[in-house]
């Protein structure tokens, strides 16, 4: 199964394109083939047994996430989501503005003021993106898991896409893609302001980075408004060409719905939702953002 090799020979500098294919060829033969195969199942996810661990970090280690389907039902306890978590090292959550209290965040349609004009807290459809795409670079979301409690009447499913095969696929087009997705100034996001105040500074930096650990990071959003890409014709391509991959249908790409005591625990890995319909009781799902990734990935 795919290891980080140590920095000297990395499969994402581009100028050492050996390290790239040894990486590329046991990604591809290991990578899973169907939804089915990221799914563990588990008894709680608060004390997983040693097995329990090891098949959920199987399928992390080979495709960035896996999907665990727990006899918990709809308990709505948040020590779900936080203990599992650190049973794989995610400790450093972070308190985006939208998160309860407890840096947990609660995805349900939410219309306070706090929550107004966020999609995360409406019913309507969110496209391809990682999490924390806005985050200054040494906050940068590296592990994310969500928990549901309570499903949609209908929709609210996620399409799910490893990362590595979004990098692995655009390299492969064209490797200087990858070369200016690289770019510090690849992507930026535009300061967020409400009333006439600043929440938040523009944000730019690249869409691919390599980790001090040698693991591969992608920062994405396919918003089509507030967003600015840099300005040269080779971006654009790559960005388009992106663009095509996520929207192609890759064999790689994974489609699931999560219900009750189900859940995704991921090194932030490309994801959609769909528009969902409110039932009784409400859709909710609880989200963690982490700094971390998961440990032995």
């Amino acid at each position: 199964m795919p290891t980080m090799p140590d920095s000297e020979t990395s499969p994402f500098d581009l100028d050492q394109p050996q390290a790239y294919q040894s990486w590329r060829q046991t990604k591809l033969e290991t990578h899973p083939g169907h939804v089915e195969d990221l799914i563990v199942e588990i008894k709680d996810p608060r004390q997983l047994t040693p097995a329990e661990h090891e098949a959920i970090l199987d399928r992390c280690r080979r495709a960035n996430m896996a999907i665990y389907v727990s006899g918990l039902g709809d308990d709505p306890d948040k020590d779900i989501i936080r203990a599992l978590g650190e049973q794989f090292g995610l400790r450093r959550l972070d308190h985006n503005p939208g998160a309860d209290e407890d840096a947990i965040t609660s995805l349900k349609v939410q219309t306070d003021d706090r929550h107004a004009g966020y999609i995360p807290y409406t019913n309507r459809p969110i496209a391809w993106h990682t999490d924390g795409y806005y985050n200054e670079p040494d906050h940068q979301i590296h592990g994310l898991l969500l928990h549901c409690v309570h499903p949609a009447t209908s929709g609210g499913e996620n399409d799910l896409l490893d990362h590595e095969i979004a990098y692995l696929t655009l390299r492969d087009l064209n490797p200087d893609y990858i070369r200016v997705l690289m770019h510090p100034q690849a992507m930026t996001i535009p300061a967020n302001l409400a009333a006439g105040e600043e929440q938040r500074p523009e944000q730019p930096g690249p869409v691919f980075s390599v980790r001090p650990d040698g693991s591969l990071h992608m920062r994405y959003t396919d918003r089509k408004r507030n967003i600015s890409w840099r300005d040269d014709p080779l971006t654009r391509a790559a960005v388009s060409a992106l663009k095509e991959i996520l929207d192609s249908g890759l064999s790689a790409h994974f489609h699931a719905r999560l219900e009750p005591g189900w859940g995704l625990i991921c090194n932030n890995v490309l994801h959609t939702r769909t528009a969902f319909e409110e039932g009784q009781p409400p859709r909710l799902l609880y989200r963690a953002r982490y700094y971390d990734r998961l440990r032995g990935t």
